[in-house]
């Protein structure tokens, strides 16, 4: 293929008539991409393509991935870019980590290049956090053609928004009941001449309840149109999404097991009394010091104390969970990607769908209830081929989890040796920090005084429903 020069994707150029819209599906590691109806036996395997050249990705995106660093196409990217650009829809299933925002991406922004219009393409995610995200990768990828996104989520004002989808983007990345709240109130806005559907996470967007809201954009969406449809699990609810979506879909998956986590990653857990575990955190946070680090928590409460414990002991934590405002949560990832923090107190908010290329270490401080979250929460570091290490803390009340996960994992994991003696040097410190953050926390709970808690029970409302409760 010739090399394009950049160019400016203007809104003037007609739309094409067909090849429009995609969908993203993950299929079995080593399996070739099937029809969800056929078997693979009449496919033939081919070698793995080493550039995104072979993949059919034209040069401007090319270069655009090299700038980015992107030495070689990740599994998944290999499996759907070539499919994805003859105009099918597509289901991905994946490993978290795997490179799948890409493997939408290019083959969106070829089509662009080919048939510019405003709202050619719309991305659905759960979160802000990953909205955010999808979108920037979109204009880091598109940057050469001067590509123009929009992110409408919930937690912001929704007049610039309005503004801003009046200027005609290109793009448009989004959590679902942000989006179906212009669909339904800002005046001039339709995606009828929409081509490309992109539903991210979809069974994060249905465990998050979803469903009715995405069945309510589906109905007002353009049928000629291109979906993928990406996944990490294809739940019986994900099927029905794909029948309702999707229109004769190919799929492609890099997941050899419904729980897998990759090579390159090391894990571990820590046997420890619960009431030993700050002193074992920070021995570890010591043992690695200089390294970026995510400490994942199973409540808000515990997550703001751990942030001050480490705080008071000289360490840069930094909180991010759901009952923080907006600003503060971007705020947060923005300092930790950085690096100007090099540790990450986090709820499950950031155990999906985030990409935070430098994590080294990932600890999982409370376990998590069920195995899938757990593969989610590792899955933030050794990403895209790099190394990284997973270490859990499991007391004398997590000994069952603990084996429900390694039974999902189908292994047992070793220990992480962390000698008794060295550890306890530091009790009496910590203890002190320990007192301090209780202070600490008194303080932060009066000055939420009479906020009340940010999720009540009953119905949430559809700003509430694009952020995670962790």
């Amino acid at each position: 293929m010739p090399a394009i020069k950049k160019r400016k994707v203007a809104d003037e150029a007609p739309a094409p008539a067909d090849d429009s819209d995609a969908s993203s599906v993950s299929s079995q590691s080593g399996a070739e991409a099937t029809n969800p109806d056929e078997t693979a036996a009449d496919e033939k395997p081919a070698a793995a393509p080493k550039t995104f050249k072979e993949l059919g990705v034209i040069d401007s995106l090319c270069q655009a991935c090299e700038s980015l660093g992107y030495k070689a196409p990740t599994a998944i990217q290999a499996e759907a870019i070539p499919l994805a650009l003859t105009g099918r829809d597509l289901i991905g299933l994946a490993e978290t980590g795997s490179g799948k925002t890409a493997a939408f991406a290019l083959p969106i922004l070829q089509s662009l290049m080919d048939a510019p219009q405003a709202f050619f393409g719309l991305v659905l995610a759960p979160t802000r956090e990953l909205a955010y995200q999808i979108s920037k990768s979109f204009e880091s990828l598109g940057s050469t053609i001067n590509v123009r996104t929009t992110v409408i989520v919930g937690g912001m004002d929704m007049v610039p928004q309005s503004i801003a989808l009046g200027k005609k983007p290109h793009i448009i990345v989004a959590t679902p009941g942000r989006l179906l709240d212009h669909l339904e109130n800002t005046k001039g806005f339709s995606l009828r001449g929409l081509k490309y559907l992109v539903m991210d996470e979809a069974d994060r967007l249905l465990d998050m309840d979803f469903g009715p809201l995405l069945d309510r954009i589906l109905r007002v969406l353009p049928k000629e149109r291109r979906t993928f449809l990406f996944s990490a699990t294809l739940s019986s609810k994900v099927e029905s999404l794909q029948r309702a979506s999707l229109s004769n879909p190919l799929r492609v998956s890099v997941s050899s097991s419904k729980y897998q986590t990759v090579s390159t990653l090391q894990q571990y857990f820590l046997l420890r009394p619960h009431k030993h575990k700050d002193v074992y955190l920070v021995y570890l946070l010591n043992e690695f010091i200089g390294q970026s680090a995510i400490i994942f928590t199973r409540t808000v409460h515990e997550t703001q104390r751990v942030a001050f414990l480490l705080r008071s002991l000289g360490f840069g934590a930094i909180p991010l969970h759901g009952q923080l405002s907006q600003s503060s949560r971007l705020g947060a990832l923005a300092k930790f990607r950085s690096r100007s923090r090099e540790i990450l107190v986090a709820t499950d908010v950031a155990a999906r769908g985030l990409d935070i290329p430098s994590v080294d270490v990932v600890l999982n401080f409370d376990l998590p209830t069920d195995s899938k979250t757990y593969i989610h929460r590792v899955g933030r570091t050794a990403r895209a081929g790099k190394s990284g290490v997973a270490i859990s803390f499991v007391t004398q009340y997590d000994v069952e989890i603990w084996q429900r996960i390694e039974g999902a994992l189908s292994r047992q994991l070793p220990e992480y040796d962390a000698a008794k003696d060295e550890v306890m040097v530091l009790a009496e410190r910590v203890g002190e920090a320990q007192r301090a953050s209780i202070m600490e926390m008194k303080a932060f709970d009066e000055k939420k005084g009479t906020k009340g808690k940010r999720f009540g029970k009953g119905k949430r409302s559809r700003d509430e429903m694009d952020q995670e409760e962790g």
